[in-house]
């Protein structure tokens, strides 16, 4: 069992591994780009990647407090469905009202990796390769169609 500290210590060994690895992949514009911190450039749109002791997952989150337009935002990401999912080559996950870990409502699309635990070094491939196939996905998705968001 890790310590609170341990556990901290661990997942920020995990999340710099992440980004050594990831800081030579160009964005889809052929930018350099800060795949941890994926910046959507529309607020109260973030892409959010986690790995925890049960799982990996990467989401599209809406937190905006406002209930309306975070069902709006949500609303268009849903009407581009297909062409996200011919994009990122799978189905994922639609909560338009998904309560997170700060308890606060929002609108999310995700996808899980099961049974791996950020604590084995062993996992890290894993949950690195499902992480960079879809962040890189997400950024080719995004580019094409961001403009949908900007009011």
């Amino acid at each position: 069992m890790y310590s609170q500290e341990q556990s901290s210590a661990v997942k920020q060994k995990f999340w710099i591994s992440f980004g050594r690895y990831m800081h030579p992949v160009l964005s889809a514009e052929g930018n350099k780009i800060n795949w941890i911190n994926y910046r959507t450039g529309i607020k109260s749109v973030y892409c959010k990647m986690d790995a925890t002791v049960k799982n990996a997952y990467i989401a599209i989150e809406i937190t905006h407090k406002d209930e309306a337009v975070r069902a709006l935002y949500f609303n268009k990401l849903k009407a581009l469905k297909q062409p996200f999912k011919e994009i990122l080559e799978e189905s994922w996950i639609w909560e338009p009202g998904f309560v997170n870990e700060s308890g606060a409502t929002v609108a999310r699309a995700c996808t899980y990796l099961q049974n791996v635990n950020v604590h084995r070094e062993s996992d890290w491939p894993a949950i690195i390769s499902f992480l960079k196939k879809r962040i890189i996905a997400i950024d080719r998705f995004w580019q094409e169609n961001k403009d949908v968001f900007e009011m």
